[in-house]
């Protein structure tokens, strides 16, 4: 059993908590917390299917399966890194700052851009798409990616458009106006999203 300790932790959501896997550094577990079980099962089959489907990982972490952990199970996924080692931050860390936003703005510009072609080539399938969700990978200190990290799958009672590709694009194309929606909405006193958005 692999015991997750406190100093561990990386990031916390409503229903989970992720840690460090503590035998592989550049791996991370998921553990739910607070009712997520339904949720934590929807995006395992998820991913499930989209390994069948032999998809391009790019811009998704890769699920390597449930281990048993002191706090029960745990997803075991990529651990998101920058280029110097550390672990990666959202792009609402980013967004949060000003600074920050202008600092790096062309980065994760162009990250977003290149999520946004990603999803609809891969037609990979949200059930939201917000900032705390992505991670910008500094890959150097003048570009990144974005890796998507929660809420991947559909909760669609029928998901015709998990397996529909015509379908799976307007869904697509919602969730992304959502998520420009989103930004301008919560970022409306950063000038930098404000811009940023308009381009995407």
């Amino acid at each position: 059993m692999i015991e997750l300790l406190p100093e561990a932790m990386v990031g916390k959501g409503l229903h989970r908590e992720c840690y460090i896997h503590p035998n592989n550094p550049n791996r991370c577990i998921k553990v739910v917390v607070n009712r997520g079980v339904e949720e934590t099962k929807r995006e395992q089959a998820y991913y499930r299917l989209l390994q069948k489907r032999d998809i391009d990982w790019d811009m998704l972490p890769q699920f390597y399966g449930v281990e048993a952990t002191t706090l029960g199970p745990g997803a075991t996924f990529d651990l998101v890194r920058d280029h110097d080692g550390e672990v990666g931050h959202t792009f609402e860390y980013y967004f949060d700052s000003i600074a920050l936003s202008e600092q790096y703005y062309q980065g994760l510009l162009q990250a977003l851009q290149e999520l946004k072609s990603y999803l609809f080539s891969q037609n990979i399938i949200t059930m939201s798409i917000k900032p705390k969700n992505i991670i910008y990978q500094k890959v150097d200190i003048h570009s990144g990616k974005a890796i998507i990290i929660d809420n991947i799958g559909n909760s669609d009672v029928i998901p015709i458009c998990t397996y529909n590709r015509f379908f799976g694009q307007k869904k697509i194309n919602r969730k992304w106006q959502k998520f420009r929606a989103l930004l301008k909405r919560d970022y409306v006193n950063n000038p930098a999203v404000q811009r940023l958005v308009e381009q995407l």
